[in-house]
């Protein structure tokens, strides 16, 4: 499996998430979106549908009754009832549940450097864990040493 850190030095996440998210639905992935706080999950929520006004990311949130249906499921816990492959851990909290998804995005703000920092240490002695690191260079996401 393979995470990918994505330390936000420059963009919140709120700006990220939906790109990612995109890109995930381009390659026909379901996707888990976490946050542990509810106001997060909102503002998240509010990106996914104006991020692009042409457009919306079709989402909802876990315990609406619609799960199985939602390309996107909005959540606090680690559980795909929609059956997503992929994984963003928005709040810079890494989750092992994260472990058992085709891929994750972990998302982290300079303050949480520590934690990502044992965090890589940890997957990257896993076999069968493709750590991958990206940080912001101006306006993109370029990929790290």
């Amino acid at each position: 499996m393979q995470v990918d850190f994505y330390h936000l030095t420059r963009d919140p996440a709120d700006q990220l998430v939906p790109m990612l998210a995109s890109k995930s639905l381009d390659v026909g992935k379901r996707l888990l979106l976490l946050a542990q706080d509810e106001s997060r999950r909102r503002a998240l929520s509010d990106a996914l549908w104006s991020t692009d006004p042409a457009s919306f990311l079709a989402h909802d949130f876990a315990g609406s009754g619609r799960e199985a249906e939602q390309p996107i499921l909005i959540s606090d816990q680690c559980a795909a009832a929609n059956g997503a492959s992929y994984i963003i851990l928005s709040d810079g909290l890494w989750r092992d549940g994260a472990l058992n998804f085709e891929r994750a995005f972990f998302l982290f703000v300079p303050d949480q450097i520590d934690h990502a920092r044992t965090v890589w240490r940890e997957l990257k002695a896993k076999e069968d864990v493709i750590p991958r690191y990206w940080k912001q260079d101006g306006g993109r996401w370029v990929e790290g040493p």
